[in-house]
């Protein structure tokens, strides 16, 4: 490797990283090579503008071929660069972009200069009015050290942009970047799961049982210690990626083999699966850090959301409540003094998100995130106060009592997060959620009825709830005890029931009238045909089991194609019954978000 072949590969568009791998050396003797023959990158403008008249819109991109370098000249303003969240995908909403330009937009009138890095030009991040500059760069650990040290920034900003900076803070700091906000070495406890377990066992709170896999045999020997169900899932992950909820030694063998690569710097996280556990979504903000006794310093939680569905639907897919609709006070005061703890253990500076699993009267942490969480956007519409915006001021310095955020806000109204899915561009997919996330958007509800802001939430979302008509029902054999309870709100509410074979005996046994249709295989006129003669207006389809049947996804399936409003789960589908109830008694009234504010 010579300094002219380095020169040609570079302006190849090889980075550091493919370089290193194919000459056997690492990535940091590279750079250090390149550093020393002078090789760096320069920075062109893009010209918004077009030739037409001068561009005042510093927009970048790097490059090594020779010539000149655009960056406008430098300001006396001290610098902080915001790393977005990189390139979207399905599973990954633009929540964290909306942070990020927040965070721009705060540091702004605390007189910084800000620095956008991102990679997506469908956000709003990367909108050339939103920072002072925008680099369009890859999110690596090169491409941001170079504008780092080329742009002589005092700090960064790694909080904002969800998983994909929070993987770059560690290998930044080494690298001499000031990450303001919660240090590396806090994140790392809370992302490396052996590190985690031991704060919590020092806090004394409660998590889940588990284990850690390396390979396939060591995630037996886990999953028959702790019983199936388990929670798998791989250490580090954007949007639930990989993970699953697993019932046999098969699923998991097939698992360890297809779905991860499980390494001793990777291991597979195996949970004993809470099975009917409520989850609950906290997001708090904290200053603990900027103190040198962590038992000084403010922490307040932002905003409490109880998810409608059982645990295991991940997060960014679950509809939730805010404030919660059935925790009682004493465990809310359990999720405080738990929240409180962690925030001073890890001397969390920003933002924090904890998610919880409560079953009775007992919490039980599945894990934290010293970030901003996918429900920031959402909480703080809800609430009224813009916590991104807070905790970029937090990062840079202030402490909340100066920005007068110490109490936590509990709105005398409901507001329901409900998820936007895109099963209708994707033929034949089933659309049952999972821990893996799959939403594109999410929608809100408000009101000072639950069951009418519930109902306001599914309008929002495309799946407005029928007044009346047929309802569909469906469930395994675990909900069959359940589900008469379910039936009779509907049929309370004037609805006729339909149900295959099992269904229909065991409603029939509690005395509902049930008309019976036969299953796909039986016959015709079977569910499908209903469903495309729209003379079904709402389905409650719960799974059977981890392998859904064909027949079940044909269901699901043609339900999205004829927008038949569906529920997967009998939380969701009593939630339906308490919106249709409301609306029927009262309808609806619609208030802007600042009348409820």
């Amino acid at each position: 490797m010579n300094p002219e072949l380095l020169a040609k590969a570079k302006s190849l568009g090889f980075s550091d990283r493919q370089i290193a791998h194919l000459v056997g050396k690492t990535e940091d003797e590279v750079r250090a090579l390149r550093k020393q023959i002078g090789l760096v990158p320069s920075y062109r403008l893009v010209d918004t503008c077009a030739a037409e008249f001068e561009a005042y819109t510093p927009y970048y991109y790097s490059t090594y071929d020779r010539g000149d370098d655009e960056v406008r000249p430098p300001s006396d303003k001290r610098k902080v660069m915001i790393l977005g969240g990189g390139p979207n995908r399905i599973g990954q909403g633009i929540e964290f972009d909306y942070c990020c330009v927040h965070a721009a937009f705060a540091l702004k009138e605390d007189g910084f200069e800000t620095l956008m890095v991102n990679s997506n030009p469908e956000t709003v991040s990367t909108d050339y009015d939103t920072s002072d500059k925008l680099f369009f760069e890859p999110l690596t650990l090169e491409d941001v050290l170079h504008i780092y040290e080329r742009e002589k920034c005092w700090g960064a900003i790694a909080q904002f942009g969800g998983q994909t900076p929070l993987n770059l803070a560690l290998g930044l700091q080494k690298n001499g970047v000031n990450i303001i906000g919660t240090s590396p070495q806090s994140i790392e406890i809370a992302e490396d799961r052996k590190l985690f377990a031991a704060m919590l066992d020092k806090l004394k709170i409660p998590q889940p049982p588990n284990g850690l896999a390396t390979n396939e045999q060591e995630a037996l020997v886990a999953a028959k210690r702790l019983g199936y169900p388990v929670l798998v899932r791989p250490s580090f992950v954007l949007g639930g990626r990989a993970m699953q909820i697993v019932y046999s030694d098969n699923e998991l063998q097939h698992y360890m083999r297809f779905a991860v690569e499980a390494s001793p710097e990777r291991p597979v996280l195996v949970d004993k699966f809470l099975e009917d556990a409520t989850e609950v979504d906290v997001d708090c903000i904290a200053d603990v850090g900027h103190f040198s006794n962590p038992a000084e310093g403010t922490i307040v939680m932002g905003g409490v959301l109880e998810h409608i569905e059982y645990a295991g639907v991940h997060s960014g897919d679950a509809a939730m409540v805010l404030p919660p609709h059935t925790l009682s006070p004493k465990v809310i005061s359990i999720i405080r003094e738990y929240t409180h703890a962690m925030a001073r253990e890890l001397k969390v500076i920003g933002l924090m998100n904890v998610q919880y699993a409560v079953k009775g009267d007992t919490v039980y942490v599945l894990e934290v995130n010293p970030r901003a969480s996918r429900t920031v956007p959402f909480v703080s519409k809800a609430i009224g106060f813009p916590l991104a915006k807070l905790a970029a001021k937090v990062m840079a310095g202030k402490k909340l009592a100066e920005l007068g955020f110490t109490k936590e806000i509990w709105p005398k109204y409901w507001a329901v997060k409900e998820s936007v899915f895109p099963f209708n561009r994707f033929h034949g997919q089933d659309i049952l959620l999972s821990p893996e996330m799959r939403s594109t958007g999410e929608v809100m509800g408000l009101d000072a009825d639950l069951g009418i802001a519930y109902a306001k939430s599914q309008m929002a979302a495309g799946a407005p709830l029928p007044m009346g008509g047929r309802v569909f029902i469906s469930v395994s054999d675990a909900h069959k005890k359940e589900v008469a309870e379910v039936a009779k709100l509907f049929v309370d509410l004037g609805f006729e029931i339909i149900a295959t074979s099992g269904t229909a005996s065991v409603l029939q046994k509690a005395g509902l009238k049930v008309q019976q249709v036969f299953k796909l295989t039986e016959g015709r006129p079977n569910t499908i045909d209903l469903l495309k003669n729209r003379e079904i207006n709402l389905v409650i389809n719960t799974p059977a089991g981890q392998s859904p049947r064909a027949d079940e996804v044909k269901i699901r399936t043609t339900a999205v194609y004829t927008n038949t409003p569906i529920m997967t789960t009998l939380s969701g589908a009593k939630a339906a019954a308490l919106g249709i109830a409301a609306l029927k008694k009262s309808g609806y009234a619609v208030k802007t978000l600042q009348e409820y504010h």
